[in-house]
């Protein structure tokens, strides 16, 4: 029994020891991801022409991805341009316009000297109203034109796909000649992911709540092979609890600019000047002592030496 007790003893020690060497630091299993990946779809339907990025290449934000066969839209679009930079129906209604005007003031005047009658002048005035008109709609004309050549070079633009985001071509999933689709149920061109900045995710016990808030500081360790120690922030703290497993998640960022952490790595993330219990540390509840050894019944008539 003594033994029993002595061990007893030991074991409350190792626990006490245990809680208060992680009093300063809570350590929690993670794993970080990218923090945002794209399909790269086309908005129209079409011959794809041309792609210019591949698996495991790093890609720019604006950087050209696909193109799209667009002769047709080409054409249309110099059409268009054409028409919009036409100035001979403007220049026509500018010449005649000057003509009625020079008209209608000789007319005035010869009227003013009753050498014609009236109904000639009026008639002269008219046609150099006629001639401002005229003028008019060549202008409107001409900025019709212009609004189609915007509207063909949108076509054109849509033809092209450019990259959303700075990140790495995760997969390619079609190649030159393919029809491409804007329709979700069709695979897309490719997938990019931004890994610039790193999500890193983790859940935390029931007893974290309210230790844990958005702007926190942390250490995220990577394991092996990439090792080292990186410093991340509390971005999303989850409102709900996970009933089953007492738990909640939380989401760090971690910049990445030098990509030396990849992303879909397991991870340790620890939360400094945490009071958690070792058992909570360790993502796991501690099994309850059981009540035949913190409290061992004692037999009649043992002798206790």
């Amino acid at each position: 029994m003594v033994e029993l007790n002595k061990a007893l003893c030991c074991l409350r020690l190792l626990l006490v020891s245990s809680v208060t060497t992680m009093v300063s630091a809570a350590e929690f299993d993670c794993v970080t991801e990218p923090s945002q990946t794209v399909e790269i779809r086309t908005s129209v339907e079409g011959l794809i022409d041309h792609i210019y990025a591949d698996r495991g290449q790093m890609v720019k934000a604006g950087q050209v991805l696909v193109t799209l066969d667009s002769g047709l839209e080409k054409a249309s679009a110099d059409l268009a341009r054409f028409k919009a930079t036409m100035k001979g129906n403007i220049q026509s209604g500018e010449n005649r316009l000057d003509y009625a005007r020079v008209k209608a003031t000789r007319r005035e005047q010869l009227h003013s000297d009753n050498y014609i009658s009236a109904q000639d002048r009026d008639e002269a005035l008219t046609e150099r109203r006629l001639a401002e008109s005229q003028l008019v709609e060549s202008h409107d004309n001409q900025q019709l034109s212009e609004r189609e050549y915007q509207r063909a070079s949108e076509q054109l633009r849509l033809r092209t796909v450019k990259s959303p985001i700075n990140g790495v071509v995760v997969e390619r999933l079609m190649n030159p000649g393919e029809m491409s689709d804007n329709r979700d149920s069709k695979r897309p061109i490719m997938k990019i992911a931004d890994i610039t900045t790193l999500y890193v995710e983790t859940l935390l016990p029931l007893e974290a709540l309210g230790k844990v808030h958005p702007g926190l500081d942390a250490v995220v360790i990577p394991e092996a092979p990439v090792g080292g120690k990186y410093n991340a922030r509390v971005k999303v703290v989850d409102k709900i609890i996970d009933a089953a497993s007492g738990t909640f998640g939380v989401r760090l960022e971690l910049p990445n600019a030098k990509l030396e952490v990849p992303a879909g790595v397991k991870c340790r993330v620890v939360f400094k000047d945490m009071s958690i219990e070792k058992a909570r540390v360790s993502q796991g509840r501690a099994s309850p002592m059981p009540a035949s050894l913190a409290n061992p019944p004692v037999r009649s008539g043992a002798a206790t030496k």
